[in-house]
């Protein structure tokens, strides 16, 4: 980053230093490599430094320069910068999670049937699925037909219970067909659907399942892991939590 300042606006290492509170010194060691940058602070400092925009800002883990920051070191929003963006629902989002995906080398899904998604030629995801080496690990979550939480949704969402049910071993079926261009697992989850995940390496699509709505429905928050922040981890823990309690179906 400080190469690109000293190539693109000609300023000095020690304009550069002035800038970002370090001596010249240390910017020329960090320049050529003999130094790393590693605690958040000091990133912060650069980036206020630098006058970086909020998008530069958060592939450092930082938080928007917005954001206010209060409760001192115990609870620090820069720490915790993770949901990045939010979109008023899934159709707004389309363009950056099929763009994550097609450069994913890992893709999981929580979802209650997942035609939308994946389940159908026209799904958001299906196309960006085949690998000429056939190394993208897919894993997909969708609910149990056979579930007493099925009825539950069926209820919220005033849809039949038969309908519902064959959606999700459409999609089943229609996952099968992809076992020859990716690594694909589907399960099969007992519990009243909650959180619509949908996970490309380090970057996580958030939406809810409510009374009234369905999961593309939802507000979607995309949320990228960072070194101190909850909630990447948390999903992603609870995913692995509800795939140790599922029946593998494909």
């Amino acid at each position: 980053m400080f190469r690109h300042v000293q190539q693109y606006s000609g300023v000095s290492q020690a304009r550069i230093a002035a800038a970002v509170g370090m001596t010249q010194a240390r910017v020329n060691e960090i320049i050529n490599r003999r130094r790393e940058v590693s605690r958040l602070d000091v990133y912060e400092r650069i980036a206020d430094g630098l006058n970086m925009p909020d998008d530069a800002r958060h592939l450092l883990g930082l938080a928007a320069s917005r954001e206010t920051r209060s409760g001192g070191a115990a609870f620090d929003l820069a720490a915790f910068p993770e949901v990045v963006r939010v979109y008023s629902g899934q159709a707004s989002a389309r363009e950056e999670i099929q763009q994550q995906a097609r450069a994913a080398k890992e893709l999981d899904v929580l979802a209650v049937r997942g035609l939308g998604l994946i389940g159908l030629n026209d799904s958001m995801l299906r196309t960006q699925l085949g690998r000429p080496d056939g190394s993208l690990r897919v894993r997909v979550l969708l609910l149990d037909p056979e579930a007493p939480a099925l009825a539950q949704r069926v209820a919220e969402i005033g849809e039949s219970a038969e309908s519902l049910a064959s959606g999700v071993r459409l999609a089943e079926a229609r996952l099968r067909e992809l076992a020859g261009i990716c690594d694909i697992k589907a399960y099969r989850y007992a519990m009243l659907p909650t959180w619509r995940l949908i996970r490309t390496d380090s970057m996580l699509f958030v939406g809810a399942f409510d009374a009234g709505w369905e999961g593309h429905e939802s507000a979607t928050y995309k949320v990228m892991e960072t070194p101190h922040g909850p909630l990447y981890r948390g999903f992603r823990r609870m995913f692995e939590a509800v795939i140790d309690g599922a029946e593998r179906t494909v």
